[in-house]
């Protein structure tokens, strides 16, 4: 059976304490706007159990203003300002904006330059159709970077399954058919499962329909079902 993280996005850290009981990761999407304070970080770590692991996006001035160029050291002081989390940090989710175009140069320096400060997963989510190509795909492998399967898929088709790296395998499931709004039925979860128990290995599985809070509800159905 393969090690499944059943999580729900979400942009504070609101009840966390009363969703680790039941979820055994988060992704932090509020680190894509501003930094946080250590003291913020200290006590997400101390107030989770000990397997929980927290998802943490990358800031958008990286990736949407700097959009990865020369941003060493923006990523310098990311990485310094997360480190509190510690062994509780898990994957760092890279999401591209829609209209950033695959380049080979600029993505091979700035995954170079990640690579330099941080050693832990990582998994991309682009939204552009040059990213969905074999060559794409060797380069994230080389860096031992993941790309994020998404529904509904952005930017290619290929985005409905997950690629890159394959030691880390990372579904983000936005809501369907209404993005960010609409619950999974029961059917959808259900299948969701059955393609997760195909693969063993490392697997995460993140819900950001959040706009009416189905994300969390969606994370704990997918779990009662595996």
């Amino acid at each position: 059976m393969p090690k499944i993280h059943a999580a729900a996005c979400a942009h504070t850290g609101t009840h966390l304490e009363k969703y680790s009981r039941v979820l055994n990761a988060v992704e932090i999407n509020s680190t894509f706007y501003r930094p946080h304070q250590p003291k913020t970080f200290e006590r997400w770590a101390a107030t989770t159990p000990e397997d929980f692991r927290f998802i943490v996006k990358l800031a958008k001035s990286i990736t949407h203003e700097a959009k990865l160029v020369r941003t060493g050291a923006l990523l310098s002081t990311f990485f310094d300002n997360i480190r509190p989390l510690g062994e509780k940090l898990g994957p760092i989710l890279i999401q591209l904006p829609p209209k950033l175009a695959f380049d080979s140069g600029i993505v091979r320096e700035f995954l170079e330059t990640v690579r330099e400060l941080h050693t832990g997963p990582l998994v991309v989510e682009p939204r552009h159709a040059s990213w969905f190509t074999l060559p794409v795909d060797r380069l994230l492998r080389e860096f031992e970077v993941a790309r994020a399967m998404a529904d509904p898929p952005a930017g290619s088709p290929a985005a409905a399954e997950p690629g890159g790296w394959s030691g880390l395998r990372y579904f983000r499931l936005h809501g369907s058919p209404r993005k960010y709004w609409s619950a999974y039925e029961p059917a959808a979860l259900e299948s969701l499962a059955a393609r997760l128990r195909e693969h063993p290995g490392n697997t995460w599985v993140i819900f950001d329909n959040t706009a009416q809070n189905h994300a969390f509800a969606d994370a704990l159905t997918l779990r009662s079902i595996l």
